[in-house]
């Protein structure tokens, strides 16, 4: 071979071989899961003395939605001289109106409910929770977002493991209320199930790191502050403040059984929209904390569970390298034979490929009877994952070179 032909396999394969190590990674997810499976929380009875609770709602431009959300949670079971809802409302459109009459509507009822709204959208999302938690009368704080639809009990079964004064944050499950109404809906189910169960389930069960995400949860209001409050620096400041206050030693909790319904994004500019921040975010929250991290304290599996939670999405950027020298590579080795193929070809496929199918499979067989039958959009998932990889690249390159953006909301429509 010719030196440019060495240089285009050597390339090749270590690119691939670093995909499979990521690969490899989710075969580990799923033993951590198995292995600790007997650790889930279990459920605790409801706590003699109940605490001061403020549930926290943002919303930006959410007129389909926002009103479902507000009834949702007026009717959660909990006493209401001990509850403090706060409708944080940035919005430009017809939402303020929508959002101020249900809060005017359910004021009327007695609830102890407040409409704040601003105008600079400062730091967006996180600059919106800052400014209402400096208002917030509760010792605990949970947080939805304008297109879920908590359960009347779920503040009943997440505040009692706040019982041990370690835990900083709860976290529910997503459930999906539109799962069904489109190809495109039923594979966001399966990528959001499998991040859920085994990567909250797996991380959290073997007592590493894992990350709010950012609405379905409760937060301990001393943690957020111990933590150093909402950061805006970031797209994804539930992300971030994750890690910071489980570097603070605070301990999470993620509750598998207790599932807040959401709607998941039913056309494709959104979901692209929104993956793109997650994306973003991820990658501007590992550059931020990754070097704290490994300066800390924590043990060796911790920290590299971390690495690879916080770094996942640089494998967009190497699925489009990879892309781009699949032909030159093919090209060179039109006339190698069977044994390197067998040799190198096999693992690195079964690593950074059949990994990814592995993983979604037990997904879904922990959380379906009839998880067969799902197994057929798997195609359709795997295409999904490789279309959006020109999209988060751009994501991870605007990430590392440090462009700021907007944060992008994501579209909701009140679909069922």
């Amino acid at each position: 071979m010719s030196l440019p032909q060495t240089l285009i396999l050597v390339l090749y394969f270590f690119v691939l071989s670093i995909l499979a190590i990521y690969g490899w990674h989710r075969y580990y997810l799923v033993y951590l899961y198995m292995k600790n499976k007997g650790r889930a929380p279990e459920a605790l009875p409801v706590l003699d003395v109940l605490p001061r609770v403020t549930i926290q709602l943002p919303i930006f431009n959410e007129m389909y939605v926002a009103d479902r959300l507000i009834d949702a949670v007026c009717e959660m079971d909990y006493p209401t001289h001990l509850l403090e809802i706060q409708v944080l409302d940035d919005s430009t459109d017809e939402t303020r109106d929508i959002a101020e009459s249900a809060v005017q509507r359910h004021a009327a009822k007695g609830l102890n409910i407040r409409y704040l709204h601003r105008v600079d959208r400062r730091g967006y999302k996180a600059g919106a929770l800052e400014a209402g938690l400096r208002e917030a009368t509760g010792e605990f704080v949970a947080i939805f977002d304008a297109d879920f639809i908590p359960s009347r009990d779920f503040l009943q079964r997440t505040l009692p493991h706040f019982s041990d004064a370690r835990i900083g944050m709860v976290q529910a499950r997503w459930g999906h209320i539109n799962q069904d109404y489109s190809l495109l809906t039923k594979i966001q189910s399966i990528l959001l199930d499998a991040h859920f169960v085994l990567e909250h389930g797996g991380r959290n069960r073997a007592g590493c790191f894992f990350n709010f995400n950012g609405t379905a949860g409760v937060w301990r209001r001393t943690a957020i502050e111990s933590a150093g409050g909402w950061q805006h620096d970031t797209l994804t400041e539930d992300f971030d403040l994750s890690y910071r206050a489980q570097l603070a030693g605070l301990r999470f909790v993620f509750l598998p059984d207790v599932v807040s319904s959401a709607e998941v994004p039913v056309e494709m500019n959104s979901f692209k929209s929104q993956q793109h921040r997650w994306a973003k975010g991820s990658i501007q929250t590992c550059l931020k904390l990754m070097p704290r991290i490994l300066r800390s304290k924590q043990p060796l599996g911790v920290k590299a569970e971390a690495f690879f939670h916080l770094s996942a999405n640089f494998n967009y950027l190497l699925m489009s390298v990879l892309s781009v020298l699949m032909f030159p590579a093919m090209w060179v080795r039109y006339n190698m034979g069977w044994y390197e193929m067998l040799l190198i070809d096999v693992p690195l496929f079964a690593a950074a490929t059949l990994s990814v199918c592995n993983f979604y499979i037990v997904s879904q067989r922990e959380l379906y009877p009839n998880w067969r039958q799902r197994l057929k959009y798997l195609p359709f998932l795997m295409s999904i994952g490789i279309g959006l990889c020109v999209n988060n690249t751009r994501a991870v390159l605007e990430a590392i070179f440090g462009k700021q953006s907007e944060f992008a909301r994501t579209p909701k429509y009140g679909i069922e």
